[in-house]
C-alpha cells in the first residue's frame, strides 16, 4: 500500500481499514514514511477525524509498534495501574500521585511525555533533576517498578516507537488538538506498558487542549470507550484547566512544589490537592486496592500524611540514578534562574480569571518549553507564587514571580502575564476543579 494513497483517502474524508492504519503506523515506526508524510497524515486526521473502529485500530497499532510489557512473570503482589493527564499548565500531579498509589500497594509503570505546545511535560520536570534517567532500558524500568512500586520514565526506543515519532511531529505542526491523535497517543503508550487499569485526567479550559467542557467530556468518553474496547479498563475524570494548577509553572519550579507537597511543607494548594486525591481514589478503587473511591481517597491521604509516599518518591529518584538525598535537599540539585522579577497588579479589583494558555506560552517564551521538536529547555525558568483566581488585589500587589535567564526575558514575560491575568471589579463565579466522571 502506498502511504500517499492512504493519506489521500483520509484527506478526502474516507475511513481507513485496520490494514491501512497498520501500514501507516509501521511506516512511522521504521522510518519509511518521511517527515512530510507523517505530518500530512496527522493533518488529515486533524481535519477529517477517525471513526471508533479506526481509533481502536490506530491505538492498537501504536501499542504494537514496539515491545509490549508483561508484568505477570514478576509475581507482583499488587495490581499494575496508571494515570495519564491530557495536559495542562502547572500540572505536576503525576509526580505526587505515582508514589502515593505505590505506597498503597499499587505498581505504577508511568510512561510520560515531553511538553506539548503551551503545556508542560512530566518528563521535562523530571529531567530537571541532576542525574535522573528519564529513558532507562526496559529491564531497568521493570526492576524499579518491582522494587520501588513506581517509575516515571519517557518513551524508550522499544515502547510504542511510532507514537514517540508522531508525538514530536504533532508538537510542531499544529496538530496537537486532535481527539483521535490524542487518544491513540495516550492509550498506545499505556497499552504498551501492560497495564491492568488506567485513570485519565482530561483537562478542559483555556490552558488545555480541550478548550470547552463539552470537548473535554467528548475526549473522556472517547478514551474510555476506545480503551475498554481494546481491553484496558479505564475511568476518566474531567478537570478544570482555566487557571494554573498549583502555584508554579516551569520544570524545576514545579518539581520543587511537588517535593514540598509530598513533605507537607507549607499549605498544599487546595485545587491541586483535590485533583491528586480524586485521581488516587479512582486508581485505588479501579485496581481493587480499595472497596470504593471514597475509601481509596482515605487510604491515599493516610499514605501522604504519614510519609510513606515521600519515601516511595525518594526511592524512585535514587533508583533511576537521581540524587539519593534529593527529597532532603532538592534546591541543591534544581537549577535556579539568575533573574527573579515580580509581576505586579496594575489596578485593584478581583482576580477574575486567567488565560492559562497564554501563561503557558509565556513560560515557553522564557525557554521553559519548545517551539521546535529538538529545542533544548531551560529547566530553571518559569513562575512561582501564581495568584489564585478570586483573590482581591490592590495596585502593586504581586501576581506572580517571573524566573528568567535575563532582564529582557523577564520584562517580556511580565507584559504577557499582565494580558493573561484578568482583574475585574466583581468576583468570579467559583467552579469545582473536578467537573465530571466518565465510566463505560
Amino acid at each position: 500500500m502506498l502511504p500517499q494513497e492512504i493519506i489521500r483517502k483520509k484527506r478526502d474524508g474516507r475511513s481507513l481499514t485496520g490494514a491501512e492504519i497498520g501500514a501507516i503506523v509501521r511506516g512511522i515506526a521504521d522510518g519509511s514514511l518521511s517527515e512530510g508524510q507523517v505530518a500530512a497524515f496527522a493533518m488529515a486526521v486533524f481535519f477529517r477525524d477517525m471513526a471508533l473502529e479506526e481509533r481502536v485500530a490506530f491505538t492498537l497499532s501504536l501499542a504494537r509498534s514496539g515491545v509490549t510489557l508483561d508484568w505477570s512473570d514478576l509475581g507482583l503482589p499488587g495490581p499494575v495501574i496508571d494515570k495519564h493527564s491530557s495536559g495542562g499548565v502547572g500540572d505536576k500531579v503525576s509526580l505526587m500521585l505515582a508514589p502515593i498509589v505505590a505506597a498503597c500497594g499499587g505498581f505504577v509503570p508511568m510512561i510520560s511525555g515531553r511538553g506539548l505546545g503551551h503545556t508542560g511535560g512530566t518528563l521535562d520536570k523530571l529531567a530537571s533533576i541532576t542525574g535522573y534517567e528519564t529513558q532507562p532500558d526496559v529491564a531497568t524500568f521493570r526492576k524499579v517498578v518491582r522494587e520501588v512500586g513506581c517509575a516515571i520514565i519517557g518513551q524508550t526506543d522499544e515502547l510504542a516507537p511510532a507514537d514517540r515519532r508522531l508525538y514530536g511531529v504533532r508538537d510542531v505542526t499544529a496538530t496537537v488538538e486532535s481527539i483521535p491523535l490524542i487518544v491513540g497517543s495516550i492509550l498506545g503508550k499505556k497499552m504498551a506498558a501492560g497495564l491492568g487499569g488506567l485513570v485519565m485526567d482530561v483537562k478542559c479550559g483555556s490552558g488545555a487542549f480541550c478548550h470547552s467542557e463539552a470537548m473535554g467530556r467528548d475526549l473522556a468518553r472517547s478514551i474510555v470507550t476506545v480503551a475498554n474496547r481494546a481491553g484496558l479498563p479505564t475511568v476518566a475524570l474531567v478537570t478544570d484547566m482555566d487557571r494554573v494548577l498549583g502555584s508554579t509553572v516551569g520544570n524545576a519550579l514545579e518539581m520543587a512544589e511537588a517535593v514540598a507537597y509530598l513533605k507537607g511543607e507549607g499549605t498544599r494548594d487546595p485545587r491541586l490537592h483535590e485533583v491528586v486525591m480524586a485521581l488516587a481514589g479512582e486508581m485505588l478503587a479501579l485496581s481493587g486496592l480499595a472497596p470504593s473511591v471514597a475509601a481509596g481517597r482515605a487510604r491515599a491521604d493516610a499514605a501522604l500524611n504519614d510519609g510513606r509516599a515521600t519515601e516511595k518518591f525518594a526511592r524512585m529518584i535514587s533508583a533511576l540514578d537521581g540524587p539519593g538525598d534529593f527529597v532532603d535537599d532538592a534546591d541543591r540539585y534544581l537549577a535556579r534562574a539568575p533573574v527573579e522579577k515580580p509581576c505586579l497588579a496594575e489596578r485593584g479589583g478581583y482576580i477574575a480569571g486567567m488565560d492559562a494558555r497564554e501563561v503557558g506560552l509565556a513560560v515557553v517564551t522564557l525557554g521553559g518549553g519548545r517551539s521546535h521538536a529538538d529545542d533544548a529547555i531551560d529547566p530553571s525558568v518559569g513562575l512561582t507564587r501564581v495568584i489564585e483566581v478570586g483573590v482581591t488585589v490592590r495596585p502593586g500587589d504581586t501576581l506572580c514571580i517571573v524566573h528568567a535567564a535575563s532582564e529582557t526575558d523577564a520584562d517580556e514575560a511580565v507584559t504577557a502575564l499582565h494580558a493573561a491575568i484578568h482583574i475585574a471589579d466583581t468576583p468570579p463565579c467559583e467552579k469545582p476543579v473536578v467537573m465530571g466522571r466518565v465510566v463505560q
